[in-house]
């Protein structure tokens, strides 16, 4: 993505996935939320802007995330299905063609009141060859049925990408591969890769689940120019040109998380800090580097 194109981008942007379809750069998590209150947070997160939700099957409460959806979608019928992004992903359990085709089942019955699920994942590689294209195969007929609009992959490493783009059996090509990305950790094998075959990258756990957002040299960096450290490493990252997943459980940081791509302006001093292309420092599991 050029420089110029980065710098436009704002809570409102839409990137255009490789079938055609639009994904909002600005994503809502609900990983290790209570499901009890999903709901009300996915329809706060709806009223201040977000429009794209992430969930998963591992997650066990992707049925209180659509919920949320359709709360919101009931009493504000200017928005319409259309505006709202709602992805899951196959859990690493139901890895393989039978399998995955079932849980693609469960995960549509626990979305029915959207309708329909606009990007399904594979949670991550961790099971074999075999049920991994497996998994992908029926992915792909969910597609060809119009249960699902797009499909894409999560933790995949540059091998476990080959696997799948070099397979006799594909026919449908991911969208996105979402994996942990932040100032510590650049991923620059993965993300060249997927750049290479129109895969766009989607960032989870951009705020290092905290971890960083104490750290010194971060919170003298954003007090020095007026903005919070989960503003800043925000910001990083959809100047990066990923799809960006933020996740809070307090009502009151999720507009403040939103309007970071529009509020904040990095400068030279703050890129140049981020600017790790070496570091490896994960926060959360790294399923890329499995080997099985």
């Amino acid at each position: 993505m050029k420089e110029e194109e980065m710098s436009k981008v704002t809570s409102a942007t839409r990137y255009l996935l490789n079938n055609g379809h639009k994904i909002p750069v600005a994503g809502f998590g609900v990983y290790q939320t209570d499901k009890a209150v999903v709901p009300s947070l996915v329809y706060k997160a709806m009223e201040v802007g977000y429009r794209h939700f992430d969930s998963a099957q591992a997650y066990r409460n992707e049925e209180e995330t659509c919920e949320g959806i359709a709360q919101f979608l009931a009493k504000n019928p200017h928005v319409k299905r259309s505006d709202v992004f709602y992805t899951t992903k196959v859990g690493n359990k139901r890895h393989g063609y039978e399998s995955t085709k079932q849980s693609i089942e469960e995960s549509l019955e626990r979305a029915r009141k959207i309708g329909y699920i606009d990007l399904f994942l594979i949670h991550s590689p961790y099971s074999d060859r075999e049920k991994r294209l497996g998994t992908w195969q029926a992915l792909q007929e969910a597609v060809d049925n119009g249960q699902v609009m797009s499909i894409g992959i999560s933790n995949y490493g540059v091998r476990h990408m080959e696997e799948l783009l070099n397979w006799d059996g594909l026919k449908v090509k991911p969208v996105v591969n979402q994996c942990e990305l932040q100032p510590w950790l650049h991923r620059l094998d993965i993300r060249e890769y997927c750049a290479k075959h129109d895969i766009l990258m989607e960032a989870y756990s951009p705020l290092t689940r905290g971890e960083k957002l104490q750290d010194p040299e971060v919170k003298k960096l954003a007090e020095k120019y007026g903005y919070t450290p989960a503003q800043i490493l925000l910001k990083w990252s959809y100047e990066q040109g990923f799809i960006v997943l933020c996740k809070t459980a307090n009502p009151d940081r999720i507009e403040a998380n939103f309007k970071a791509v529009d509020d904040v302006e990095l400068n030279d001093e703050i890129r140049n800090a981020f600017n790790n292309p070496d570091s490896y420092k994960t926060f959360t599991w790294d399923p890329t580097v499995y080997e099985g």
